[in-house]
């Protein structure tokens, strides 16, 4: 590549919708769900990925994006290989943050908090739940460790194969949840000339537990 690629030009305005306070359930977990279904009746062909932020424990941060599985009043809650990077920085440093983006909408909602494994039961219910192509791959692959090549990581799914003909592929130990409590919860939508409206969910130590919601500027 020869010189800068300039993309200050490149914009769009947001037009779709309009958030006042009014419109908000003071429980930031309805919300959440409310803008989730709303994103999917959109047409978002991806609505529960969210880009998920992690550190270690000097502090350098990691991010990717994964699938949000499941989530309640007592998290979020997702699956991976918990031997990899981001299972080596939750071990080290349990706090996280996730952010979902729904275009369709002009959406954004951020979520911060702290990461506990779920537990085995868990692990096992979502497990059998998934297609039997995705179990012999998550118990085929060593997630984020070097391979020699495609055919290499295609003779490991296909020796499992020859040994569990029926489908019936254990969950390796290693794969598993994790659930993020959230500490806040901040929803954001798009407006004309950059005028944003912005809400962050939080729960200080003298509420009791209750949430309290604030207006942040764009």
């Amino acid at each position: 590549m020869e010189g800068e690629i300039d993309h200050r030009s490149t914009r769009r305005d947001y037009v779709h919708s309009e958030l006042h306070r009014k419109d908000l359930n003071p429980d930031p977990f309805h919300q959440f769900s409310d803008w989730l279904a709303a994103a999917i009746a959109a047409h978002n062909f991806d609505a529960t990925a969210m880009a998920l932020a992690t550190s270690d424990a000097e502090g350098h941060p990691d991010v990717r994006i994964v699938l949000l599985k499941h989530f309640d009043e007592s998290g979020l809650c997702w699956y991976t290989d918990q031997r990899s990077p981001m299972g080596r920085q939750l071990a080290a440093n349990p706090q996280a943050a996730v952010v979902f983006y729904w275009p369709e909408n002009d959406r954004q909602v951020r979520v911060d908090g702290t990461v506990e494994k779920l537990s085995d039961v868990e692990a096992d219910a979502y497990f059998q739940q998934r297609p039997e192509g995705s179990r012999f791959a998550a118990a085929a692959s060593e997630q984020s460790q070097p391979i020699a090549s495609r055919a290499a990581l295609e003779q490991r799914v296909a020796a499992l194969r020859a040994r569990y003909p029926a489908g019936d592929v254990p969950r390796n130990p290693a794969w598993g949840g994790y659930r993020l409590q959230p500490e806040h919860f901040e929803f954001w939508q798009g407006r004309r000339s950059r005028l944003h409206d912005r809400f962050r969910y939080s729960r200080p130590a003298d509420t009791g537990g209750a949430w309290v919601i604030q207006r942040l500027m764009p």
